[in-house]
């Protein structure tokens, strides 16, 4: 029997569930979550008899090792660093192999905002990103590192096209989910929510590891703010998008390129507010006081914007990705591009965020409880989803309708 652990049962873990639920040969999905309610609704919200409920506070790393021992892979779909990487220590010590969601190459942490995570005594964020992945190879472990929809899909794919070059020189990522336009004109910032708001807000204030003119640096985010036209798959839409952290991985895994980094797609004129924002400290995490009260300004900015951009019946969402690799190929330059543009499916109740970010990971938990993947401890997409894994990997989104478009131009 083929069992695959699910950690959290947010929406991103709902996509990884149906998905394991209805499109793959595991005969037991684990759903493991502090919150009893969670997990039920979201197994009230997929027909399947495969599931099994954990009630778990990773951090109690006892208990989780306890419940990860019943399984042969698992899926981290938990939002925080600190429960992060509490789940990948545990599934290290009991031999787990792992795929997460996390936008963060665990080998190398983010350095600026901790968000609870505990280092150990005496060791810098680099050291322990070492130390986890030297202790999962001993172990014989693989631990799939930022698998989804970007990091994910953007990581393999580009990862793909430099491999069909002599000589790559740049892997710039452009994608993002946002409201189907209808949707994106009755809401302030013309956003939607598919991902937990206070994380994508994160996104816009922090520096990103890139590379840049061959030099390794880091880029504030919203930087690099570029204006493009989207007319493949029968649209024709004008977006924006800039930078932000998505795919820091590849500033380390292909740290010969000349330019590397990653840009989130939005509708023009949301970042314009973002900036103004900024620039009156709304997205300041340093407290401040108001009336006698500390507030942060902007768990107060989340609060207050929140409830707007929640979704209502019948809104749909979209999840675009421009992906570009260049490069040289036989003494002569050549240019891949990845292309796709994903909606909301209705009829199975899942966002396109659900989908693009959820279904990668259910498949590469799938292929490593099956010992397709035969890299050992912290491994990058880009890395580890190749030749036949890739294959089977984009096989399998077709069929459940994400389609990506690879273009290779002279």
């Amino acid at each position: 029997m083929t069992r695959v652990l699910i950690l959290g049962a947010g929406k991103q873990a709902e996509g990884s569930a149906w998905y394991l639920a209805n499109k793959s040969d595991v005969e037991e999905v684990g759903i493991a979550s502090r919150s009893e309610e969670s997990i039920d609704q979201l197994i009230n919200s997929i027909d399947s008899d495969k599931f099994k409920k954990h009630i778990l506070n990773v951090t109690d790393k006892e208990k989780a090792k306890e419940i990860m021992e019943q399984y042969d892979a698992g899926i981290n779909a938990l939002p925080t660093r600190e429960t992060s990487y509490a789940s990948l220590e545990s599934g290290i010590e009991v031999s787990l192999n792992m795929v997460d969601m996390l936008e963060e190459y665990h080998r190398r942490p983010d350095k600026y905002e901790m968000e609870g995570l505990d280092l150990p005594e005496n060791m810098s964020v680099e050291e322990y990103g070492e130390y986890l992945h030297e202790k999962a190879v001993e172990n014989d472990v693989t631990f799939v590192d930022g698998m989804g929809f970007a990091p994910g899909l953007t990581n393999f794919t580009l990862g793909k096209g430099l491999r069909e070059m002599d000589e790559g020189r740049s892997a710039i990522a452009r994608c993002g989910g946002v409201p189907e336009k209808r949707a994106a004109e009755k809401r302030p910032l013309k956003y939607m929510i598919t991902w937990a708001f206070d994380h994508v807000l994160r996104e816009y204030m922090i520096k990103s590891p890139a590379i840049k003119d061959g030099k390794r640096t880091e880029i504030q985010a919203l930087s690099e703010h570029e204006k493009f036209t989207f007319d493949k798959f029968g649209q024709d839409e004008e977006l924006e998008c800039a930078v932000t952290p998505g795919m820091p991985s590849f500033v380390y895994t292909r740290s010969g390129l000349q330019d590397t980094y990653e840009k989130t797609v939005r509708w023009p004129g949301h970042y314009d507010a973002i900036k103004i924002f900024k620039e009156c400290g709304m997205m300041d995490t340093e407290p401040i006081e108001v009336d006698g009260k500390k507030v942060v300004p902007r768990e107060v900015l989340s609060a207050a914007v929140t409830p707007k951009l929640k979704p209502e019946k019948g809104d749909k969402d979209v999840c675009v990705m421009w992906n570009t690799a260049e490069g040289e190929k036989d003494g002569e330059p050549i240019r891949i591009d990845y292309y796709m543009w994903e909606e909301a499916d209705l009829e199975i109740g899942l966002t396109a965020m659900q989908r693009t970010t959820g279904f990668p990971p259910a498949i590469t938990a799938e292929m490593l409880a099956k010992d397709k993947i035969p890299e050992k401890g912290i491994v990058a997409p880009e890395d580890c989803i190749k030749e036949s894994v890739y294959e089977e990997m984009m096989e399998r989104l077709e069929e459940v309708g994400i389609e990506v478009l690879e273009e290779i131009k002279a």
